[in-house]
C-alpha cells in the first residue's frame, strides 16, 4: 500500500513540473535584441507577413518582425524599414494585378 501511494506522488509531480515547463515557455515573449537596418531587396520581396515590436511592452526594443519566405527565423529589422516595406508590397500587389 505504501508503495501504491509513493508512485502517485512522483505521478502528480511529474505532470506538476511538465505544466510549469509548458506554462512557462508559453509565457516568455519573444524579442528581438538588435535589429538590421541593410536588409536586402530580394529578401524584403519575400516577406510574407510583419509585425511591430513595441519597446513599452516586453521587449526592450521596437523593430518591425519580418517573416521570410523560405527562412525558419523572422529577421529583425529596424522600424523605420517599415515605410519602404509597405511601398515595396503595395507595388508588388499592383504589378500582380495586371500580369
Amino acid at each position: 500500500m505504501l508503495c501504491h501511494h509513493g508512485s502517485e506522488v512522483v505521478f502528480a509531480i511529474v505532470c506538476l513540473c511538465t505544466l510549469a515547463i509548458s506554462s512557462t515557455e508559453a509565457g516568455i515573449p519573444k524579442c528581438c535584441f538588435s535589429v538590421k537596418t541593410d536588409i536586402p531587396l530580394r529578401v524584403l520581396v519575400r516577406v510574407q507577413r510583419w509585425s511591430v515590436q513595441q519597446s513599452s511592452g516586453a521587449c526592450d526594443i521596437p523593430a518591425l518582425i519580418l517573416h521570410i519566405k523560405g527562412l525558419r527565423k523572422p529577421i529583425c529589422a529596424h522600424p523605420k524599414l517599415k515605410r519602404a516595406l509597405m511601398a515595396l508590397q503595395a507595388r508588388v500587389k499592383r504589378s500582380r494585378k495586371t500580369a
